[in-house]
This record gives C-alpha cells, sequence and structure tokens, in this order.
C-alpha cells in the first residue's frame, strides 16, 4: 500500500485488480474502514453463505441485473477471506485461482488430455473417483490420522441440512448401502412416520424425542427426492415461494374487506386458499 488516502483514480483500471485493491484498502490499518478491519474468517462466512444464496435467488427468478450483481457480492467474499489470509501470510487471491485452475484441468481429463469421457454421468463418476482420491491423498500427507478415510470425509457440515441430508445419502450409495428401487424408500418414510405419531400419541410429549423422530422423517424424505432425482433443497424453495405467493392472495382478499388474517376465521382463509389454488 501507498501512504496517503486513496482516490477512486488512484486506483487500478483493470476490474479484478481493482477490486483487489479496494479490499486492501478496505483492510488497511491506517485509512481503511473500522468494519471491515475489525472481520475475521469467522465473522465474514455467514455473509459468504448468505450471499451465494441471493445468486440462487437471481437465477430462479431469471433476474440478469440482479445475478451480475449478486456475484459481485460473492466474488467479494472470496476477495474478502483471501485478503485475511495474505494478511496472516497463508496465502493470496491468485493462489486460491491457481488452486482452482489445477484442480479443474486434473479433474477434466477428457478436456485437457486423453481420457475418453461420452457422458455427463461418465463425467460425474470420474469427477467423484478423483475426488475421492484427492481426500485419500491428503489424509496420506498428513500422516493418516486417528481412523481411516470414510466414504462421507468431506462433506461439510455447515451446508443446509437437506443438502447434507443428499450429500452424505449419494456418499453412502456409492459404496452400496442403499436400496435398489423407491418401493423401500417409501416404506421408509411410512415407518418413520409412525414413530413420530407414536412419539405424539403418549402422554407426555418429550421435544427431545419428537425432534429426533421428525428428523428421522426429514431424512427420509430427503433419501426420496434423491431417488426421484429431485433436490430437496429447489423442491422445498419452490414449496415455499408458492406458500408465500397463496398466502399473500389471502392478505390481499381480506385487506379488501379492511381486514387482516388475523381477524379472519380458519375456514374463511382455507376457502380463500383454495380459491388462490385455482388461480395459480
Amino acid at each position: 500500500m501507498t501512504s496517503g488516502r486513496p482516490t477512486p483514480d488512484s486506483l487500478p483500471r483493470e476490474p479484478l485488480q481493482r477490486l483487489l485493491a479496494v479490499m486492501a484498502w478496505l483492510r488497511d490499518r491506517q485509512h481503511g474502514c473500522p468494519w471491515d478491519i475489525d472481520q475475521t474468517f469467522h465473522t465474514i462466512a455467514p455473509y459468504t453463505i448468505e450471499e451465494a444464496y441471493e445468486v440462487a435467488d437471481a437465477i430462479e427468478r431469471d433476474d440478469m441485473p440482479a445475478l451480475k450483481e449478486e456475484l459481485g457480492d460473492l466474488l467479494l467474499q472470496v476477495v474478502y477471506h483471501s485478503q485475511i489470509a495474505s494478511e496472516a501470510k497463508a496465502f493470496a487471491f491468485a493462489d486460491v485461482a491457481a488452486a482452482i485452475a489445477d484442480k479443474m484441468v486434473d479433474r477434466h481429463p477428457h478436456v485437457f488430455g486423453d481420457m475418453d469421457i461420452k457422458t455427463a454421468d461418465a463425467q460425474t463418476i470420474s469427477w467423484e473417483a478423483r475426488k475421492a482420491a484427492e481426500r485419500a491423498a491428503k489424509v496420506a500427507a498428513g500422516g493418516g490420522g486417528p481412523e481411516p478415510a470414510g466414504a462421507l470425509d468431506g462433506v461439510a457440515r455447515a451446508l443446509p441440512a437437506l443438502m447434507r441430508a443428499e450429500k452424505i445419502q449419494k456418499r453412502a450409495a456409492r459404496v452400496g448401502f442403499d436400496w435398489g428401487s423407491i418401493g423401500p424408500v417409501i416404506d421408509k418414510i411410512e415407518e418413520e412416520l409412525g414413530e413420530l405419531r407414536a412419539e405424539l400419541e403418549v402422554g407426555k410429549v418429550e421435544p427431545a424425542r419428537v425432534q429426533d423422530e421428525l428428523g428421522d422423517v426429514l431424512f427420509a424424505v430427503a433419501n426420496l427426492a434423491r431417488h426421484c432425482k429431485v433436490d430437496p433443497e429447489v423442491a422445498l424453495r419452490a414449496t415455499n415461494d408458492k406458500f408465500e405467493k397463496r398466502f399473500r392472495y389471502i392478505e390481499r382478499q381480506l385487506a379488501e374487506s379492511g381486514r387482516k388474517p388475523v381477524e379472519a376465521s380458519l375456514e374463511e382463509m382455507e376457502a380463500l386458499w383454495q380459491e388462490a389454488k385455482t388461480r395459480a
């Protein structure tokens, strides 16, 4: 960094270099932003997750101006983490870019090498095999650790629960721990629902046990989504949007008579709900 405060004209003109310089100045101990200086990997991580979801939302809405903006916000998160790492002399943005480029070259031998992969399914198998080899190599490089590498290693705990459920189910399926058809999956859902129902029918409901049984139901439903080749996160997000649209219709209809939902009966709101369904 140079001495003195930066000005817009003093920043690089090339877009990526300009962004890197902006972030470096934001973190500058003398002239930077107090809030940005105070941030750490841990405090920024929630924003990184939030920005990724806002990218997905812009895509769902097919909003290209919003997508451009949200991708910029997500890129800023990568630059932010890289700047903090650079200050700690751990790595820099260039190292991040180089590492992912090398990884993509390595995982696409049919593009950058002479391997013959004709279909997307075959590429998925090759991709996962290479990821597994990479995980095993990391374990070996670290001395092996107290336990051998497992099929579920590397599935981030910070993922949304439904997404993580699908990923660990896929990992287990690759080593043969899976049903061969949808029938037993549906049977499992019914079994878990029965256990939940039994827990709710006891004299004194124990919240911890209900949570455990309800978790089993959700896990089984995520497994059904996987067998149906449906992304459970996408499916639930679509249903959330559908519910919101129909409930807003109820609010609008009640507002026309000067009322709010709290002032209407459940039967009246249910009738409006069914009306909203016919208009969808």
